[in-house]
This record gives C-alpha cells, sequence and structure tokens, in this order.
C-alpha cells in the first residue's frame, strides 16, 4: 500500500519531542498503520509488564492508533502499585504517599508508548491487534521502575563491554479441562475463587507418545497460534505431571524472548479459556498427584564484534575465563536475587531434594539436580549454561535482567566458578531461600541489587511482596485447622 496516501504526521507529539521513538521506530510505525488499515483490524490492544509480569493495558479502536504514536495513552498509575490480589499496597492520597517512585500520590496517570516491533494480529481474536508498550511519566521521563526498562539497562551495561547475552527457553505449564468456573457472586473478590478443574491426561510417563497423543489437540492449537505470531517454538513436550507440558524456544536475545515469555503466557492462557480450558503458570498448582513446574533458561555470552561463543572452550580448555567468572557471578548473587526468579509464596515449594529441581547454590556438568547446568565442550559452537532456579511465574524483565547483572558482576570481578558438584542434593552448598519471606529479607538486606539497580527499586519492589507474604501469613491454612482445630 502505498504509504505516501496517508497523512498521519506521526512526529508532531510528545513522544517526538521527549525522543521516546526513534527513526526506525518511527519508520515502523507507518508499517504498522498501514498494516492495521488494509488488514481491516477493529481495534487494537495495548499491553505493559507490570512489576509482577502480569499484563495489563487498554484497548484502542483501530483508526485512532496513530495517536499513540504522537501523543501515548494514559493508564491509571496505581496499576505499578498492586500486589498480587489487585491491591493497591501503598498509599496514593498522602501529600507523602511516595507511591513506590515519590511522584504518584492521587493516583494519576502514567503514559504508555507502545513498541512498533512487537505489533502482532491475534490469532484467537483476528480482528485485534496487539502492542506491547514502554511505561513512563506522564511528562515522558523514564519510570524507573518499568519491567522493560530494567532489561533494557542491564543489556546496555553488558554492551558497554562489547558483549550480548543469548538465551533459550524451556517453559513448564498445565492446562486442565474446565469444570466448574465459579462465577457466582460470592466467588468475586481479591483475589477471586479460583475454577474447579480435571486432568486432560494422567501423568508420570515422561516422554512417551501416547501422553503426548492425549495432549496433542491442545498442544497443537497453541504451537500453531505462537508460529503464527512469530515466536520461535522449536519443541512440544509432554513433561512429568499429569496435564503438564513443556515448549522449548529457539536461542534469541534477552530482549525478544522477554517479550516472547509475555506473549506466550498470554497466547496460553486466552486460547485455553476460549476452548474451556484452564491453563496456569503458577509454579506447584494444589492439585493431586502434582508436580512443579519450572522455567529452564540457557544462556551464553558471545563477542558483539565477533559473533563468537565465549563460552566454548579453546582445545585442552576446561571453563573460559568469560564462563568461569559468569557462573561466579550468578552463583555468589543467586540468592540475592532470588526474589526476582522465584516471586512467589508457591515458587519455594518447587525447591526440593530429588525432584530434578535445585535446592542450593551449585553448578554441575551436565547435571540436572544443579541450580546452574553447563553444556559446555571443547569445540562446541553451542556450549551453554542452563540455570533451573526460576519459577514459570517470574517477571521474564526481572529475571533476565537478574542474569545479566549478576554475570556481568561475576566478570568486572573476575571472579572464578568453584569446582562443579556430582551429588546436588548432598553437600555443604549454601541452601537457597526457603520462603518468600526469607528471599525478601536477602533481596532487601544485600547491597547487590541495591548498587545494580538502585536502591528506591529494592524497597519498591519488597514493599509490594511483603504485602503479598502478609496477606499469605494471615490466611488459616487448612494445615492449621486440620492440627490444632480439634487438639486444643
Amino acid at each position: 500500500m502505498d504509504k505516501s496516501s496517508h497523512a498521519w504526521n506521526l512526529r508532531n507529539g510528545l513522544v517526538e519531542a521527549r525522543g521516546l521513538l526513534n527513526d526506525d521506530q518511527f519508520a515502523l510505525a507507518e508499517e504498522v498503520l498501514s498494516q492495521i488499515k488494509a488488514s481491516g483490524l477493529e481495534t487494537v490492544r495495548l499491553a505493559f509488564a507490570d512489576q509482577h509480569g502480569v499484563l495489563r493495558g487498554k484497548t484502542i479502536v483501530a483508526d485512532k492508533v496513530d495517536s499513540l504514536f504522537r501523543n501515548g495513552m494514559a493508564i491509571t498509575s496505581t496499576l505499578l502499585l498492586k500486589d498480587t490480589s489487585h491491591r493497591t499496597v501503598f498509599s496514593v492520597w498522602n501529600e507523602d504517599g511516595k507511591g513506590g517512585a515519590g511522584e504518584l500520590t492521587g493516583a494519576g496517570d502514567v503514559l504508555l508508548v507502545p513498541d512498533p516491533a512487537t505489533f502482532k494480529v491475534l490469532p484467537w481474536s483476528e480482528h485485534s491487534g496487539w502492542l506491547l508498550c514502554d511505561v513512563f511519566f506522564k511528562d515522558g521521563r523514564p519510570y524507573p521502575f518499568s519491567s522493560r526498562g530494567i532489561l533494557r539497562d542491564a543489556v546496555n551495561r553488558l554492551g558497554k563491554r562489547g558483549l550480548d547475552l543469548v538465551c533459550g527457553l524451556e517453559v513448564e505449564f498445565y492446562v486442565f479441562q474446565m469444570d466448574q468456573e465459579n462465577l457466582a457472586h460470592s466467588d468475586g473478590g481479591m483475589p477471586a475463587t479460583p475454577p474447579q478443574t480435571s486432568l486432560l491426561s494422567h501423568g508420570y510417563q515422561y516422554l512417551t507418545e501416547t501422553r503426548y497423543d492425549a495432549l496433542e489437540p491442545v498442544a497443537d492449537e497453541l504451537r500453531r497460534a505462537c508460529q503464527q505470531l512469530g515466536m520461535p517454538v522449536r519443541s512440544v513436550e509432554a513433561e512429568f505431571g499429569p496435564s503438564q507440558f513443556e515448549f522449548t524456544f529457539e536461542p534469541d536475545s534477552p530482549m525478544n524472548h522477554a517479550d516472547t515469555m509475555m506473549l506466550f503466557r498470554s497466547t496460553v492462557k486466552q486460547m485455553c479459556a476460549r476452548m474451556g480450558l484452564h491453563a496456569t503458570f503458577m509454579c506447584r498448582p494444589k492439585v493431586d498427584n502434582g508436580m512443579a513446574s519450572g522455567w529452564h533458561l540457557h544462556q551464553s555470552i558471545v563477542d558483539r564484534a565477533t559473533g563468537r561463543n565465549m563460552f566454548m572452550p579453546e582445545p585442552g580448555q576446561d571453563l573460559t575465563p568469560t564462563a568461569s567468572a559468569w557462573i561466579a557471578g550468578l552463583l555468589d548473587n543467586a540468592a540475592e536475587s532470588c526474589l526476582l526468579t522465584t516471586p512467589t509464596v508457591n515458587g519455594y515449594k518447587r525447591y526440593q531434594p530429588f525432584q530434578l529441581a535445585p535446592d542450593r547454590v551449585q553448578w554441575g556438568r551436565d547435571n540436572k539436580g544443579a541450580m546452574i547446568r553447563a553444556l559446555i565442550g571443547e569445540g562446541d559452537k553451542a556450549s551453554r549454561i542452563e540455570n533451573r532456579i526460576a519459577e514459570p511465574a517470574a517477571n521474564p524483565y526481572y529475571y533476565f535482567a537478574s542474569q545479566i547483572l549478576s554475570g556481568l558482576d561475576g566478570l568486572e570481578r573476575g571472579a572464578v566458578a568453584p569446582a562443579p558438584i556430582e551429588r546436588p542434593y548432598d553437600n555443604d552448598s549454601q541452601i537457597l531461600p526457603k520462603s518468600l519471606i526469607a528471599a525478601i529479607e536477602r533481596f532487601e538486606g544485600g547491597q547487590f541489587y541495591r548498587r545494580a539497580i538502585s536502591s528506591e527499586f529494592v524497597d519498591y519492589l519488597t514493599h509490594i511482596k511483603r504485602a503479598e507474604w502478609d496477606r499469605y501469613l494471615m490466611t488459616v491454612s487448612e494445615w492449621e485447622q486440620r492440627e490444632y482445630f480439634s487438639l486444643f
């Protein structure tokens, strides 16, 4: 289509004045507008990743999208101040209400600016487009706790050393049959009553073809949608647990894969809901015979100038200095990073011995019980490490930033990795935090992220996560009722 026939005049608003999009992005925005017009779309969803890695946003009619590239879209700032129950946990009505960044008092607005490179047409809602956005203050200044912004800063810091992180994803999740949605008025709340579900297939026949065949109709629908959306799907698997899936993705940049993870989780949940199913990326759902889901992150460092994999050993070399330092940095900062890799109460119920999940800070060679599994060999251009620490509910931007900043710390100190382990559940390595509150205290009391990101970010995130922990702590559990109700 001849774009010259459209007088969009995108470069005459706040976005241009504050430099929130560059020349290439404005050119791409023109292409997006042409595609929207040619496709006959009715609406475009604007989404941003909040502090929990949950997508929030607004929907705009298609013929008004050009206004977004001029002046962005205002959205309520309290979305940035909520815990996982969607409660606002900062005071926004007092003059001294910090609101997380010191400028959100009064529940006013912040600004969403779409990244035109993220434009998609949704396969399950073909009249709808989708744009992922960055968050700014309403006058165009950067919002300091923006999920994408924090990752972008970490990528840029690594880039100043002439290096890039390349990562690949392995993501586990569950899909269940929806038996009862629980939509009575009494079921509404913060949070709402979860649905009642049943299995699509039995489990504990790992990678058997019969289990995959039982899941294939759903797996195919999800895979096709992901491929239509441009996600680099590599494999689809039936995992250990009943009705448990794993999708893996080809290597890509941290920002691309963080965006992929956001879109992937949203795609899976929305498509499954439309099929009468319930998908969950909760780490350890409370279902009979369930197994925890993990999120394994493969990572290697490449030289920007040559493209060389800096983890690939030379002949006769064990670990390269880069690999050794990167592993050491990840290990040294692992406990303090747990609030970013494992941010929920539920995620710590995965850190158990003999469950193919880590329970302590260590690395091993091709050892799936270790936190870091090294897949490194002389002359192997795919040499990499796999960090097995994270839960699939983690905010991918914060998670990837934690890996870059921790590994970079090892590089800057010239750190050396300790000896690898062979028995991951029988050694004196440091134990990972056992609970969310232990992770909060490590994150809050440590100095690494106060230096690497900011003290304000540490205080902001710990305030939100303490609210989540406090609600959990004050809830009377089934265990307590069974333990004490008849005894005393």
